[in-house]
This record gives C-alpha cells, sequence and structure tokens, in this order.
C-alpha cells in the first residue's frame, strides 16, 4: 500500500512576519527617547530661573554658547578655552549662516562677566540675536 504526503506541509509561506520588525521599532523608539534628553545639554550648569519655552528660530539656525563657572567657553558642545577662541568660532559659523542664533547657556552662580563676554564679543563682529538659556520657572 502507498502512501501520500500531504502536500500542504511543503508550501512556503506567502505572508511576512512583521513581528520581529514592528520588535525592533519599539526597541529603537525606546532608546531615541532615553538618549535625546542627554544629547541637549553638553555641561552640567544650574541656569537661570524664568523666560519662556518657545522658540522663535528654526533648529538649523541655532548655535550653543555655553561658559561654566570656571570660565571655560564651549562652542556646540565642544570646549574651545577662551573667549577669543569662541569669537572665531562664531564668526566662522555666522559667515556660514547669516541667519545664526546663539543659544546662551551659561551657571547662575558663575561671574556676570562671562556671558557678558560672549554677548559683546558676537556684536562685535554683526551677531545681534541671542537666546538666553533658562529654567522654566513658576508661573503666578
Amino acid at each position: 500500500m502507498r502512501r501520500f504526503s500531504q502536500r500542504n506541509s511543503l508550501v512556503t509561506l506567502s505572508e511576512i512576519n512583521v513581528t520581529p520588525l514592528l520588535d525592533l521599532a519599539f526597541v529603537l523608539l525606546i532608546i531615541f527617547i532615553i538618549t535625546t534628553p542627554v544629547l541637549d545639554q553638553s555641561i552640567d550648569l544650574k541656569l537661570p530661573v524664568g523666560g519662556s519655552p518657545r522658540r522663535s528660530a528654526s533648529v538649523q539656525d541655532l548655535v550653543l554658547a555655553e561658559v561654566g563657572r570656571d570660565g571655560v567657553y564651549y562652542f556646540k558642545g565642544l570646549k574651545v578655552g577662551d573667549v577669543g577662541a569662541l569669537e572665531a568660532a562664531l564668526v566662522r559659523e555666522y559667515r556660514r549662516n547669516s541667519n545664526m542664533v546663539v543659544q546662551l547657556r551659561a551657571d547662575r552662580e558663575g561671574p556676570y562677566k562671562l556671558p557678558v563676554g560672549i554677548i559683546e564679543a558676537a556684536q562685535r563682529n554683526g551677531i545681534t540675536r541671542f537666546n538666553l538659556m533658562t529654567e522654566q520657572g513658576k508661573r503666578r
């Protein structure tokens, strides 16, 4: 007696299983959600309280300039040293993008002359658009 095998078990699947793809997408989403706030701040500063959360400039026009309590200046998260080196970096960036807005971050407990030095260096070179970064305070 001859037995016949079932042909259905030998047929290949014609559908794509998307479950592993969705798992991967959700893992990547969670990784991006967790790492995005870390990328925003380059040095640890205690910002002054106040200001508004609205941004008037586009993201590609924003340039981050920071100064720590110790007087070390940073440009786009990279240490540049003194205010002269920061001024040169601001001028180079301004030549590439004339719509540049300088986002200024300075420690609230640091000397007042440090963030003012950034503003003066920028204004000497025709850069007049600034965004002074602050922490959100309680509104009354």
